[in-house]
């Protein structure tokens, strides 16, 4: 057993979803007419995956804990993890019967908007091993309501936590219970919508020891120990947004746990993020992360 985790391991853990992207949709629809989409395609989706998926196109051993969608959509989902180098061995299939876990992504011009189907536990019961890995990023704030004990273990097991937050109007009306759940995770990564209605609804706003806010086409901004630091997008061509912010996750997390300066990990997420919204999915983008980082590292 090893003293101290491997420096480059990580375990992204949550919901795990086939997502059917529409792209080139003029309008989101109404309800009692039709809208029609340029495109339509279909990836592994959810945001453990795709943070899972940027650390692997990053140089870091990345595993998944998650539950798998049902048949047929489990067999798309496995062989788009397989390719992009995340290991499954933590995951479970979904139990006989279940409906199928999909999201259906609406991307229009200016933003997009999800239709989701959960079922089932977000991911299997799992034990930890002292020193097997890093890091714990957990891909969406409920999963984190409902499997509270993933902090303690991962603690046990010398790990630090991120957490997104991921869409969730229920939970985000209830900022002042959160405070405590969140004080618990070393770096919460919410995009600026959820982070204001969690401070309106009570959060502290130093309520997690470092805070980075994704602001889409504005950037990203950090508080850590009262200051915060802004660092402004790259301009970028958008041609899907979905799973943007996951894929800023990997590049900031990498860089956090590498001891890279606060301001160098919002660069680096920016610039994970606007790779990713130029080409369809949520990982479409994803191989040309390694040399784009290590390009710009070099220029640093």
């Amino acid at each position: 057993m090893r003293d101290t985790p491997p420096s480059n391991t990580v375990l992204c853990a949550g919901r795990l979803y086939c997502d059917l992207v529409f792209t080139g949709v003029p309008k989101l629809p109404v309800m009692g007419t039709e809208t029609f989409a340029n495109d339509l395609s279909l990836h592994a989706g959810g945001g453990a995956f795709i943070t899972a998926a940027a650390f692997s196109a990053l140089g870091w051993q990345a595993s998944l804990l998650a539950t798998l969608p049902a048949a047929p959509f489990d067999s798309i989902v496995c062989a788009q993890i397989e390719s992009s180098g995340v290991e499954i061995d933590f995951c479970k299939s979904a139990e006989r019967g279940a409906a199928p876990q999909l999201t259906v992504a609406i991307t229009g011009k200016d933003d997009r908007a999800f239709l989701s189907n959960k079922t089932g536990k977000a991911m299997p019961d799992f034990d930890f091993s002292a020193g097997a890995i890093k890091h714990l990023h957990i891909g969406e704030l409920r999963s984190l309501v409902e499997h509270p004990d993933l902090i303690e273990k991962a603690r046990l097991a010398g790990m630090t936590i991120s957490l997104d937050c991921a869409w969730d109007a229920e939970l985000l009306a209830q900022g002042s219970q959160m405070s405590s759940l969140l004080s618990k995770v070393d770096v919460f990564l919410p995009n600026d919508s959820e982070y204001s209605l969690l401070t309106q609804s009570g959060l502290a706003e130093d309520a997690t020891p470092l805070t980075v806010v994704k602001c889409g086409s504005e950037g990203a901004r950090a508080l850590q120990q009262g200051r915060w630091i802004v660092v402004p997008a790259i301009p970028a061509t958008v041609v899907d947004s979905t799973g943007a912010g996951d894929a800023f996750n990997g590049g900031f997390l990498t860089s956090w746990l590498s001891g890279k300066p606060l301001r160098d990990c919002l660069l680096d997420g920016n610039r994970c993020g606007h790779i990713s919204v130029g080409q369809t999915g949520g990982t479409g983008g994803l191989a040309e992360l390694r040399s784009d980082i290590q390009y710009h590292s070099k220029l640093a």
